[in-house]
């Protein structure tokens, strides 16, 4: 660990520790937790203590989708429902400390999965243990009453689908850094087509297998959900569509080339979507424009890292090939729409 890091000034967190972190002990030091492809991940310990901090990226791009508060107010408000989470520790909007917002949780230990070479260890049926405990999880998230927990004033749900839609249109015009017919295809066609919603939760925004600390005693079970950057009030169906547009193949170069979710070793989207219709009890009779939706969403996301990238402004490898994604995604959205 090393006391000089890219977006992280460690004197002054070090500062910000020992007003605001009474369970710290000790000088504290700090390593990137390499994994992310939006916000900034660090791993922070005083030498028997560790805790995860979060920070915008350094290229603001996309500011909407990296509000610190947001995310760290979902968290807090999820403790005790039984919606694995890390317990939070501290939030700091003050940018005079790092120059913009971060928060700080518990350290959660457990497996993560990101690569095909991670799930090449497993036998089959302890990948599928996983790849359902995931989708477990993602449907306790969107049975919890999210009034009860103090999240009635988290967001709008009625509307949701329509406003992601705009949304990530807005933010294409905003990160695009070359002009894909296939983009403004794809966006044309869920505009005119918005069904009615098919509920209202909180949303994750982003379940994927790596987004997910893994209990390595238990297979199928998760200790806990993270990267919360994307958490709202909509339709859990958005949360799953976009799950199984990470089966798909074409995300792959978003992860470096290596995706544990597009593994000849995880279930197949079929089997994703109906092991949720089991657990959630939701009508997948929409599925079409679900998927839709994500595969727009993700090539958006990925066209907004592959412009940080490429400007310098990313932390950590693995970002040369995401760009490559975003032509695939928009094209294999399409075939998605078309298919329902």
């Amino acid at each position: 660990m090393t006391a000089v890091l890219q977006g992280l000034d460690l004197p002054a967190l070090q500062r910000w520790f020992d007003r605001q972190v009474p369970e710290a002990a000790g000088p504290i030091r700090a390593e990137p937790l390499h994994g992310g492809r939006s916000n900034l991940t660090y791993r922070v310990t005083d030498g028997t203590a560790c805790w995860v901090l979060r920070r915008p990226p350094l290229g603001g791009l996309t500011p909407s989708a990296h509000d610190m508060g947001r995310e760290y107010r979902v968290v807090a408000a999820l403790q005790g429902t039984g919606v694995p989470v890390a317990r939070t520790v501290a939030l700091c909007e003050d940018p005079a400390v790092l120059g913009v917002p971060f928060s700080v949780v518990a350290h959660v230990d457990g497996t993560v999965i990101r690569t095909r070479e991670d799930l090449a260890r497993l036998s089959p049926e302890q990948a599928a243990q996983r790849a359902y405990g995931l989708v477990d999880a993602m449907a306790a998230l969107h049975a919890v009453p999210y009034r009860d927990v103090g999240l009635g004033g988290f967001g709008r749900p009625a509307g949701y689908l329509g406003r992601q839609v705009r949304r990530w249109h807005d933010q294409w015009h905003r990160v695009a850094t070359r002009e894909l017919p296939d983009i403004r295809r794809l966006h044309a066609a869920l505009a005119a087509d918005v069904p009615a919603e098919s509920g209202a939760s909180v949303v994750h925004g982003d379940v994927r297998i790596d987004n997910a600390i893994l209990a390595p005693e238990d297979p199928g079970r998760v200790r806990a959900l993270v990267d919360w950057e994307m958490a709202a009030l909509g339709d859990p169906l958005a949360d799953l569509g976009l799950h199984l547009v990470y089966r798909d193949p074409a995300f792959e170069p978003v992860l470096a080339g290596s995706a544990a979710s597009v593994s000849d070793r995880y279930p197949p989207a079929a089997a994703l979507a109906e092991r949720y219709a089991r657990a959630s009890g939701h009508d997948l009779g929409r599925l079409d424009f679900y998927l839709g939706l994500g595969y727009f969403k993700i090539a958006v996301i990925a066209e907004g890292i592959h412009a940080r990238h490429t400007g310098g402004l990313t932390v950590g490898p693995g970002f040369d090939t995401v760009g490559e994604a975003v032509p695939r995604l928009a094209a294999a959205g399409l075939a998605a729409l078309a298919s329902g």
